[in-house]
C-alpha cells in the first residue's frame, strides 16, 4: 500500500509540478529557521559579516529544507487524513508515489551535511546530523514535541553559532531555550485550532489528550518562559536598550496572546497564537538582535 493514500487529485503540469516538489520542501519553514540561523552567526560574530555567511545561509537552508522533505513525506498519510492538510501535495497525490520525493530531500540532507563538514565546523555538522534525525524521529504530526522536536528545532541555531564560534556559551545555551520554549507555543497552538482535525485523524497526544482548558495552561507556562529567556539574553549577550524595548514588547504580546487563549479556550485565539509566533515573534527577535549589534 502506499504511503499516502484516500484522496487522489489529476496530476499538475510541468510549471506546477515543480511547485508541488518546492512545497514539499516547505520553503517558509525553512526560509525562518535559516534567518534564524544566519542572525545567530551574525550575534556570534558581534555583527562582522562576510561572505562566508552565504555558505552559513546556504549550508543552514540546504539542511532545513532537506529535513522539511523528509518529514512531510513521512507524515504524508497523516496529512491526507486532516482537511487542513489534505491538498498538499503528497497528500493530495499531486505527486505519487510519495517516494518520488526522496531523491531529492535525501540529496539536499546530505548536501547540507558536506557542506556543514567541508565549510563550517565539525560541531555544524554534528548539530546538522542530530537536527536531521531528531526532525525525522519527531515527525511533527506522529509524536510528541518534546524532546526530538527542540533537539530539531535548535539544529539551525547551533549550526550558526558553531560556523562563526565553536564553543558552548551563557548566551549559546540561552538562544536554544529560547526556541525550545517557543516551538511548543508554535507547534501545540495550531493544534488546539484544529482540535478535532488532529483528532479525527488519530492523534491523540499532548495537547489532543488534555482537555483544552488545562492544556492552553501549560502553553502560558511556556510563554512565561519564553520571555523571561528573552530577557535574559539581554545580560548574558550583551545587547543594548533596542532589543531590550523590542524583547519586551514581544514577549507580553506573547503572553497576553496566550492568558486570552487561556480565558476563551477558544480556537480563533489559538489560531491567532499560532500565527503570532512565526514570523511577527521569531523573525522580528531575531532581527531585533542583528539591528542591536550593528547599532
Amino acid at each position: 500500500m502506499d504511503t499516502c493514500e484516500l484522496i487522489g487529485q489529476p496530476r499538475s503540469r510541468p510549471l506546477g509540478r515543480a511547485r508541488d516538489y518546492i512545497e514539499v520542501l516547505k520553503p517558509s519553514a525553512s526560509f525562518l529557521l535559516t534567518f534564524i540561523g544566519v542572525c545567530v552567526a551574525i550575534i556570534a560574530a558581534d555583527g562582522r559579516l562576510s561572505p562566508r555567511f552565504l555558505l552559513i545561509a546556504l549550508t543552514i537552508f540546504v539542511a532545513s529544507a532537506g529535513a522539511n522533505g523528509l518529514t512531510n513525506y513521512l507524515d504524508c498519510s497523516l496529512d491526507a487524513r486532516m482537511v487542513r492538510t489534505r491538498h498538499r501535495a503528497l497528500a493530495s497525490k499531486r505527486i505519487h508515489p510519495p517516494e518520488r520525493v526522496l531523491p531529492l530531500n535525501i540529496t539536499l540532507v546530505i548536501l547540507g551535511l558536506v557542506l556543514a563538514w567541508i565549510y563550517l565546523h565539525p560541531l555544524a555538522f554534528a548539530a546538522d546530523m542530530v537536527g536531521t534525525i531528531a526532525a525525522v524521529a519527531w515527525r511533527k504530526k506522529a509524536t510528541c514535541v518534546f524532546p526530538q522536536g527542540m533537539l530539531a528545532s535548535c539544529a539551525p541555531v547551533l549550526m550558526g553559532w558553531f560556523a562563526i564560534k565553536p564553543a558552548f556559551s551563557w548566551e549559546i545555551v540561552l538562544l536554544c531555550v529560547l526556541i525550545a520554549f517557543w516551538l511548543p507555543l508554535h507547534v501545540w497552538s495550531v493544534m488546539i485550532a484544529h482540535r478535532e482535525d488532529y483528532l479525527s485523524a488519530g492523534l491523540t497526544f499532548f495537547p489532543m489528550s488534555w482537555q483544552v482548558k488545562d492544556a492552553v495552561k501549560v502553553l502560558l507556562v511556556f510563554s512565561v518562559v519564553l520571555y523571561a529567556a528573552s530577557i535574559a539574553l539581554f545580560f548574558t549577550g550583551g545587547f543594548a536598550l533596542l532589543y531590550l524595548i523590542l524583547a519586551n514588547i514581544l514577549g507580553i504580546l506573547m503572553v497576553y496572546a496566550t492568558a486570552r487563549l487561556t480565558a476563551s479556550s477558544d480556537s480563533k485565539d489559538a489560531w491567532r497564537l499560532y500565527k503570532l509566533s512565526s514570523y511577527p515573534y521569531l523573525g522580528v527577535l531575531f532581527l531585533t538582535m542583528c539591528l542591536d549589534i550593528w547599532l
